[in-house]
């Protein structure tokens, strides 16, 4: 089974669509900041949650989500990347999220004392760069993209050089339990 997490308007055939708002094609109604899910444990493939923990109090429900996930089941989480004017335009925006953030999540990375939170097998970073009307910009930033994404290494060089003059769009990751 598949899980759509605050699925706002991308309702998705052969998913359980969940969002706060009842709309055409939600299956359940539910505010993320209300746990536990009314889920059994361990009965999910994939949960995806695009655009989601930017709103929320995420640290919690990634613990319920790791409970609702099947082993080797699949996490994808898709949020704006820190420089994105997309997080600073949107009020309800609560997070911002680097390529290192959801590694907290990971049970081998250098992070890994003293935590409680639930540990995820493997992890997957793609920074995505924003397309742009003007031909050198989208030249520049989809250059950038490949190069940022070739390894975890570019992708901390980004974020921690001028190379932010060139902001990212969103940042999508891939946990596996």
């Amino acid at each position: 089974m598949k899980l759509n997490l605050g699925c706002g308007n991308d309702i998705r055939k052969g998913w359980i669509n969940l969002d706060i708002q009842e709309r055409e094609g939600v299956d359940i109604i539910h505010d993320l900041n209300k746990l536990p899910l009314h889920f059994e444990d361990e009965i999910f493939d994939v949960v995806l949650c695009k655009d989601i923990f930017e709103h929320v109090k995420y640290f919690a429900l990634i613990s319920e989500i790791y409970r609702i996930l099947k082993k080797g089941g699949i996490l994808i989480i898709k949020v704006p990347h820190f420089t994105s004017k997309s997080n600073y335009l949107d009020p309800t925006h609560i997070n911002t999220f680097s390529s290192r953030t959801f590694y907290y999540f990971v049970d081998d990375d250098e992070f890994a004392y003293n935590r409680d939170a639930k540990q995820f097998s493997k992890i997957k970073t793609r920074i995505r760069f924003e397309g742009f009307d003007i031909l050198i910009f989208r030249i520049i930033n989809k250059f950038l993209e490949n190069w940022v994404n070739k390894s975890v290494r570019r992708q901390r060089f980004y974020e921690r050089s001028f190379l932010r003059i060139f902001p990212a769009f969103s940042l999508e990751v891939i946990l596996k339990k």
